[in-house]
């Protein structure tokens, strides 16, 4: 078989292994560009010409490079329906605490409109409000706007349930206060925060309310399955959230009823390209509604890494935790009393790997992943044991393994 590794493939045989595919039921294909029209002209509430005044200076966030979002063709759809000109736009690269964008990446992602993008700076924000105690910070540019919009992917998430709608904004173009306090483990450890769940979700329910002080006017989002794009939404950031999230779940949901000595995990670009995001595909898989795996049982997961650990603070922070720690339980408790933003993914790592091991395979950065508490491997095959029962998820973070009940 082949699992995503990079921009292309890796061959993966197990002929010793009794091996089983997670395949995701999906769903009818459309391209973006289709889907947008057909949301901008049937959107959750008014329609985006109708939010814009001609003189209006407008803000758009968008997802930065650890998003597959087809931002290019999702600000076109926007742009060309708004009463302004040209120069009264500013697009705002969505980074959070990740690494700025390079001018490639910021001209592949957004052709024609790469003039006219900033990479955010979370240093340079103003504070539009306070939520339990939480300054909200802003981007200094989309705090200033007369009309905030967005870009996004409603994709399975960790903590929200679902990525996108108000998180392009209040996380990708805010301060480290949110991120600090959402991320922390005190809103992480209650009731209804978890991958794949929306409703009634203290994570979710908190971004919302921080884009309302932000000003999200509107937003513009798709959703993907195994084989393309699903579709896309558009207005109300809670409307098209709920909207594309109903389609993913539907799309990607398998039932699992067996336990699994060992699962192996595509993940690909752009999230391969360092540790941070790649460890996403851990845990989801161990953390999420249906762990598949035996008590000890392993993930292994094919990763390219050429960024290593990655370059952003958030990574970083990620990766001195991991680096510096005894073993994932000790880890795991001493970060229950807290840490600085972008360390949560060393603290969800580390809940994982409490009781599984993990082994990311063909990656140009063996030395980071043997330094952070997981194992490298030169193969697949390497990684897994004869003999092993193995579930192969091909699109771990687009898979949603439920319980077969």
């Amino acid at each position: 078989m082949e699992l995503p590794l990079g921009e292309g493939t890796v061959p993966v045989s197990l002929p010793d292994c009794e091996v089983t595919v997670a395949e995701p039921p999906g769903g009818p294909v459309v391209t973006p560009r289709e889907a947008a029209e057909r949301a901008l002209d049937d959107p959750h509430g008014p329609a985006l010409g109708d939010l814009v005044a001609p003189d209006d200076e407008v803000a758009v966030v968008v997802t930065d490079v650890t998003r597959a979002t087809p931002d290019g063709v999702l600000l076109d759809a926007m742009l060309s329906r708004l009463p302004v000109a040209r120069e009264q736009v500013t697009v705002v690269l969505g980074l959070g605490l990740h690494r700025p964008m390079t001018d490639a990446e910021i001209e592949a992602g957004l052709g024609e409109y790469a003039d006219l993008a900033v990479n955010h700076d979370p240093g340079d924000t103003v504070v539009v409000g306070e939520i339990e105690g939480c300054e909200i910070e802003l981007n200094s540019r989309v705090a200033g706007a007369d009309t905030v919009l967005s870009t996004g992917m409603v994709e399975p998430h960790q903590y929200a349930g679902f990525s996108g709608g108000a998180k392009t904004v209040v996380i990708g173009a805010g301060g480290e206060s949110l991120i600090r306090y959402t991320h922390g483990p005190e809103l992480l450890s209650r009731e209804g925060v978890r991958l794949g769940g929306i409703a009634d979700n203290p994570f979710r329910e908190t971004l919302d309310r921080a884009g309302d002080l932000a000003g999200l006017d509107f937003c513009l989002n798709v959703t993907k399955g195994p084989d393309g794009f699903l579709g896309a939404s558009a207005g109300r950031p809670r409307d098209v959230v709920r909207d594309l999230a109903d389609i993913a779940r539907d799309a990607l949901s398998v039932p699992v009823s067996t336990d699994y000595d060992a699962v192996v995990a595509g993940v690909g670009a752009p999230k391969d390209a360092n540790l941070y995001q790649t460890t996403r595909a851990i845990t989801y898989l161990v953390l999420g509604d249906r762990n598949p795996l035996r008590p000890g049982g392993r993930v292994v997961v094919p990763a390219r890494l050429q960024e290593g650990a990655g370059e952003g603070a958030g990574e970083r922070r990620f990766a001195e935790r991991l680096a510096s720690a005894e073993s994932a339980a000790a880890l795991y408790e001493e970060m229950r009393a807290g840490y600085e933003p972008g360390a949560q993914r060393a603290f969800v790592v580390a809940r994982a790997l409490r009781d599984h091991e993990a082994w990311i395979t063909n990656s140009e950065s063996p030395e980071v992943v043997s330094d952070c508490l997981l194992h490298p491997a030169e193969s697949v095959a390497d990684a897994v044991e004869p003999g092993s029962e193995v579930l192969v998820v091909r699109d771990a973070l687009n898979t949603l393994l439920v319980d077969d009940s």
